[in-house]
């Protein structure tokens, strides 16, 4: 058992000023010395430092918007106004272009007491040591572009490691028991087996671009109804023996009033996404909520089609929160089930084609039921024959003479 200071110890503490403070001295060692020698062309010389460390970060600002237009303006950054957020957040707002706006002025009013050609070495000191000043201070500082991009390209986000939680700590466990789960339920409700196609066979795994998800699914759309829930899996897990794990089987009804049975359920980290935007302290908005849900969905489809647990026995089904229709939900996860059952029909074969073979067809009915067995190994006793028949040696031979 460890004691609270040897806690503390292990603990990291939030970082603090210090790189400030180690930024500043340099600085106003620099400046006091340029006061001593030079007061008359200090102003000149720390606008040109502070120009030369600020426009580049503002032309980079400049590349970073062209990727942002083209590629990323219509689901980055959908129903927020386009250029005012933006433009912050590819560098080109806030305190690099104010730093670079004062520096600019301070050149103005410097006017005939700027820096000679010769002397040079006055502002290489200034551009070294504002250097740090304007990085620790923000002035500097990654964009949030860059920052998205290092933490997409780290695997570093939320979504990353919510996505990864729920394939490892729950459908890694549970998927590969599914459809024994289905046999074991509709055996024990006197359903038919064969009813449940590919597609209903499958967790249908409900993400909204909102996150705000129902406890149930039948407050959302009176088309779907709960049934019952599968046989528990219970699985001996951080010591706790025999947790429980088990999925719900809904009906939901067509326009046909046509009843499905199919077992699904929404992702539950989206809750904890929800609820981080709703709380101040996480520093979690809206706009950072539906971006980490649509990381959330893109990671856990990658993580699933490389499972091989997993395989053929989940649908992720990506729901647009911008829908109207009181009946959303319910024609979305039918449209899933039927676009899977379609692709289950395809991929069996006709027994009728199977048949019509047409080298199949031209045999008797004997021969067509020995072609239809499994394979069997035949061995020959006869003496292997060259591969060249003889009229194909005699006109070689002929050739050569």
């Amino acid at each position: 058992m460890q004691c609270p200071r040897e806690q503390d110890a292990l603990i990291p503490q939030p970082r603090g000023n210090l790189p400030k403070f180690c930024a500043a001295v340099p600085v106003a060692v620099t400046i006091g010395c340029m006061l001593l020698f030079s007061p008359e062309k200090l102003l000149g010389w720390i606008a040109i430092a502070v120009l030369v460390l600020t426009v580049g970060p503002l032309l980079h600002g400049l590349c970073l918007l062209a990727e942002e237009l083209i590629y990323h303006s219509n689901t980055r950054y959908r129903g927020q106004g386009m250029l005012s957020h933006m433009l912050p957040a590819c560098g080109l707002g806030g305190k690099t272009l104010l730093a670079a706006g004062v520096a600019s002025l301070m050149l103005y009013l410097a006017g005939h007491h700027l820096p000679h050609k010769g002397n040079t070495w006055e502002l290489l000191v200034l551009v070294f040591v504002l250097y740090p000043l304007l990085k620790v201070s923000g002035v500097l500082g990654p964009s949030e572009v860059e920052v998205s991009d290092i933490c997409e390209g780290r695997k570093k986000n939320v979504a990353h490691g919510l996505a990864w939680s729920f394939y490892l700590g729950y459908l890694r466990l549970v998927l590969p028991h599914l459809e024994q789960s289905i046999v074991a339920f509709c055996a024990t409700h006197q359903l038919n087996n064969t009813i449940w196609g590919r597609g209903s066979r499958k967790l249908l795994i409900l993400i909204p671009l909102n996150a705000n998800i129902s406890h149930k699914l039948e407050d959302e759309d009176e088309n779907i109804q709960f049934y019952d829930n599968l046989p528990n899996n219970e699985i001996d897990r951080a010591g706790v023996r025999g947790r429980v794990y088990k999925h719900s089987v809904y009906r939901i009804m067509d326009e046909n009033r046509k009843v499905h049975e199919c077992v699904v359920e929404y992702a539950t980290p989206l809750l904890t996404l929800y609820n981080m935007s709703q709380e101040s302290s996480a520093g979690f908005g809206e706009p950072e909520r539906r971006q980490q849900v649509l990381l959330f969905f893109r990671t856990l489809q990658d993580i699933l089609e490389h499972s091989l647990e997993c395989r053929n026995r989940y649908k992720l089904i990506l729901l647009n929160d911008e829908q109207d229709d009181p009946h959303f939900l319910s024609k979305a996860i039918l449209r899933h089930l039927e676009q899977q059952e379609r692709e289950e029909f395809c991929l069996t074969p006709n027994p009728q084609q199977e048949r019509a073979h047409p080298f199949v067809g031209n045999a008797d009915t004997n021969n067509a039921d020995v072609m239809s067995r499994d394979p069997t190994l035949m061995i020959s006793l006869e003496q292997p024959q060259p591969l060249r028949g003889p009229m194909e040696d005699t006109y070689h031979v002929s050739k050569q003479r």
